[in-house]
């Protein structure tokens, strides 16, 4: 067990709730109830979860078998970000392209 010593640490886990549950889930509801185009919701759920994530990995400590991964500042965790942002940003602008769908309601009229 690694031994943390008497500083005081950031409660990571409440910026997680905060950030990946409540921001989150807020924008994409409020996103989700306006006509938009196909994969928006699914891009920004990718882009804004990877980017959460990667701000939060800042406060947490490294893995300790690991330790930074490179430049004395990226972490195991924020190096497996990189993929969701990346996709989450492609279907982003792959949605820009697509039409707006019309909400279910004025297709039953």
């Amino acid at each position: 067990m690694m031994e943390l010593g008497p500083e005081p640490r950031h409660p990571s886990a409440l910026y997680e709730f905060a950030l990946e549950g409540v921001v989150l889930f807020a924008v994409l509801w409020w996103l989700s109830r306006r006509p938009r185009q196909r994969g928006l919701i699914s891009g920004l759920f990718l882009l804004l979860y990877g980017a959460f994530r990667f701000i939060v990995e800042f406060v947490r400590l490294p893995d300790p078998q690991l330790g930074f991964i490179a430049f004395g500042w990226l972490t195991m965790g924020q190096l497996l970000t990189l993929p969701m942002l990346i996709a989450g940003f492609a279907l982003v602008a792959w949605s820009r392209r697509q039409p707006v769908d019309k909400p279910k309601a004025a297709l039953n009229s």
